[in-house]
């Protein structure tokens, strides 16, 4: 294992064992206890959520997730009975939680409306991307539903203190895997349910671990393609899609631009000429060019993007959106590129 690989892990390990500590997000000591799910946590319950303070009075039994990100951890964590509502899916769920998905009712494939989400009565709400908490273009902002009575989270990957990533803000530093383990303590804490919290984590950690055996793609270049045929979303050089690059041993060629996903014309990528291209296989039809059949076409038939040599050589790792996200569905990106890599032939030179 690389060192820069080990010390990746390494931050991940130490995230948060026991949700104290400075973050993103950190757990306040709470005043008072309340039986309730596996009888640790104690309620009410206070939260240091994204440069917002947040308190629970009682494990939450009727939960909406805004995105399919953080509806996967709750599922996971065996909630499917407290969930009232899921929106904003870009693929379909894990084959290992569509029976408890089923339970669930879908509220929007995309963002709800504020009033779909009241309909369903929520007594809490979550999400993994601050644009859900927006007032133009987002469901509701966090005032809002607290004006209600619906306390609301936000995941720690999408925060920097109070800097709201996909809220209007700029990353600054890189993602590590610690920020997503610190979301499903935290969850799993909340809803009073640890031990599937620390087991759901501990399996992460081992599928990394096996993902990432003799996996060294030796600095090959690469760039990952989210949506978009007109102006194509490219990942910049800190989310998610770079963890996985820095993992793997792949050098991202757009290591340099801070944004998350920017939109980045085909010029631009074509002088930057990554050896491997990951493309987003998204089950949806928000964009042009969502699904992995139709990025390929595009990039074969454009008389641009054609002339790239990972495109005359098909040097393509495709990945659910999902697993470009900062998710549970990383560790099944990682898996991805391993099963990719040991067939990779010149795709994987990084000396070409």
């Amino acid at each position: 294992m690389s060192l820069k690989r080990g010390a990746a892990l390494a931050a991940a390990v130490l995230s948060l064992a026991a949700l104290t500590g400075c973050g993103a997000s950190e757990v306040v000591e709470p005043e008072r206890t309340a039986a309730a799910g596996e009888g640790a946590t104690e309620y009410p319950l206070t939260l240091e959520n994204c440069g917002r303070e947040v308190t629970i009075d009682q494990a939450p039994q009727r939960v909406v997730s805004l995105d399919q990100n953080s509806t996967e951890i709750l599922l996971s964590l065996g909630l499917e009975d407290r969930m009232v509502g899921t929106a904003s899916w870009t693929d379909p769920v894990l084959d290992s939680l569509a029976e408890a998905n089923e339970q669930v009712p879908r509220l929007a494939d995309n963002a709800p409306t504020y009033e779909v989400l009241l309909d369903a009565d929520p007594d809490f709400v979550t999400a993994p991307f601050g644009r859900h908490y927006k007032e133009e273009g987002g469901v509701a902002t966090r005032d809002r539903l607290s004006e209600t009575g619906i306390p609301s989270y936000l995941a720690p990957s999408d925060c920097e203190g109070s800097l709201i990533i996909n809220g209007g803000g700029t990353r600054t530093k890189p993602l590590t895997l610690d920020s997503l383990y610190q979301e499903i303590r935290e969850l799993a804490t909340i809803f009073d349910v640890q031990d599937r919290g620390e087991q759901l984590v501990a399996d992460l950690e081992a599928r990394t671990d096996a993902a990432l055996e003799d996996v060294d793609l030796g600095g090959s270049t690469v760039a990952f393609w989210f949506a978009d045929t007109r102006t194509a979303y490219i990942a910049g050089g800190l989310g998610a899609p770079a963890l996985l690059a820095d993992l793997t041993g792949m050098e991202n060629v757009f290591a340099d631009v801070d944004d998350e996903w920017p939109a980045t014309g085909w010029e631009t990528l074509v002088e930057r000429d990554p050896q491997i291209l990951v493309l987003g296989d998204l089950q949806r039809d928000r964009f042009p060019g969502d699904r992995l059949d139709d990025k390929i076409a595009f990039l074969q038939s454009d008389p641009l993007t054609s002339t790239l040599g990972a495109v005359q050589n098909e040097c393509f790792i495709d990945l659910h959106g999902a697993e470009m996200n900062p998710s549970i569905r990383y560790v099944d990106g990682l898996e991805k590129i391993q099963a990719w890599a040991r067939d990779a032939g010149d795709c994987a030179d990084g000396d070409r």
